[in-house]
């Protein structure tokens, strides 16, 4: 008998695995970036920014791909799914950036 609170096998593990690729590549693109623009604004601050983001990338690539592979085991297995402590610290990295993007540009601005 199956638990009806788990989805039935099909593409969600791959949806799973592209979401987190798509968020990794974003951060990539986000990095090179901040290494290619900021340096004449911020100086070297902006390579700490892009080097941190690429760590962080590396970390994101990482951590989305052991998520994965515990979504197919929930999805092949029957096990609960995951937390979502992940999502929600990405989410917050997000918010983080974008607030300092916001500070950035009304600095910059003036």
């Amino acid at each position: 008998m199956t638990d009806p609170q788990l989805p039935g096998p099909g593409l969600q593990p791959e949806r799973t695995a592209l979401a987190w690729r798509r968020s990794t590549l974003a951060l990539v693109v986000g990095a090179a970036l901040a290494l290619r623009l900021l340096p004449g604004l911020l100086g070297p601050w902006s390579l700490a920014i892009g080097i941190g983001g690429l760590l962080l990338a590396a970390a994101l690539w990482a951590a989305g791909a052991a998520r994965v592979r515990r979504v197919r085991a929930a999805v092949a297995g029957g096990v609960p799914l995951p937390g979502g402590l992940l999502i929600a610290l990405l989410a917050g990295t997000i918010a983080a950036v974008a607030a300092v993007a916001l500070v950035l540009s009304l600095v910059v601005g003036n």
